[in-house]
């Protein structure tokens, strides 16, 4: 049976993205997607390979829109102004789509080609802005996991509340990526111990 005319695999991801965000990854379900785009659940298997294989898409399209705003935040940019472009990009993602952020960090198919491509595509980028720091290769490597925990940390707890309403959590942000930016400074050309 031919896919239905005006649905693709793009409309199926943004009204999954749509459910996630406004009401959390576990109401993603075929039966909700379904009566979202007002189609019977039996034709989205034109399109996935059921509910699993609706999740691991939605990773991996979270995944690329990711990159996208990564890759956008450290155009033009080099060093601090990179790092900090790059951190608030990363919270604010979090922020304006938690559903589909909440379905990148579950690992579905770790070892899945598509998802380890996109992930060390982010690292790349991560490890290219860190070149202006003159960082040994397999420090650089341990900074830049170091920048990832320090954003999905700040992004999950803030996701779960865990920060209040006051004070600002932008403030809280930028010291938060200065704070990481001095201890970075330490490091240049210093061999791990």
């Amino acid at each position: 049976m031919p896919p239905r005319p005006g649905i693709s695999l793009t409309t199926i991801l943004e009204a999954a993205t749509e459910i996630a965000d406004t009401n959390g990854i576990d109401e993603v379900t075929l039966t909700s997607l379904a009566q979202k785009l007002n189609i019977r659940s039996p034709s989205l298997y034109n399109h996935v390979n059921g509910l699993q294989g609706l999740r691991k898409l939605l990773a991996i399209y979270g995944l690329e829109q990711l990159l996208i705003v990564l890759t956008r935040s450290a155009i033009g940019r080099s060093g601090d102004n990179a790092i900090h472009e790059m951190g608030k990009a990363y919270v604010s993602f979090a922020r304006s789509h938690p559903g589909l952020y909440e379905v990148t960090q579950v690992a579905l198919e770790p070892s899945d080609p598509e998802i380890q491509r996109l992930g060390q595509e982010i690292v790349d980028l991560v490890l290219q802005v860190l070149s202006a720091y003159d960082l040994e290769e397999e420090t650089a490597f341990h900074i830049a996991r170091g920048l990832r925990s320090i954003m999905h940390g700040f992004a999950s707890l803030e996701q779960k509340g865990g920060f209040g309403s006051q004070p600002d959590t932008n403030v809280s942000l930028e010291l938060l990526i200065n704070t990481f930016l001095a201890g970075l400074r330490t490091l240049k050309n210093q061999p791990l111990s």
